[in-house]
């Protein structure tokens, strides 16, 4: 299960990357957003996958999940959507402004 995880991840930072290298700025927000979904997945994998019962003491002992990645993770991903939200803000202004999310016509509109 863990290698399909595994292989799952590799491709959101294959994907991200690949749209990350792209000259749209839409582009660039949605690779971002998958990087940070792929980082996500890895901390959890990494913490591993194999706990059997939720972490309540009261239940005797076991295969307990950890909860401290759970934790990270849903932090994570709220500061994550207000990331997001800002450049997208940012990326609809710089759009209005100057007519383009092409990266390379901007740089050049900033020599003029």
């Amino acid at each position: 299960m863990e290698l399909l995880v595994f292989v799952m991840i590799g491709v959101l930072f294959a994907v991200g990357t690949y749209l990350l290298l792209s000259r749209s700025i839409l582009r660039i927000i949605v690779a971002l957003m998958i990087f940070s979904h792929g980082a996500h997945l890895l901390i959890l994998t990494m913490a591993g996958l194999g706990g059997k019962n939720p972490p309540l003491y009261h239940l005797g002992d076991g295969d307990f999940m950890d909860p401290l990645p759970q934790a990270l993770i849903l932090t994570a991903i709220v500061i994550g959507f207000g990331i997001t939200a800002f450049l997208v803000v940012l990326g609809y202004r710089t759009y209005k402004v100057h007519k383009t999310d092409d990266l390379e016509k901007l740089r050049g509109s900033a020599d003029e």
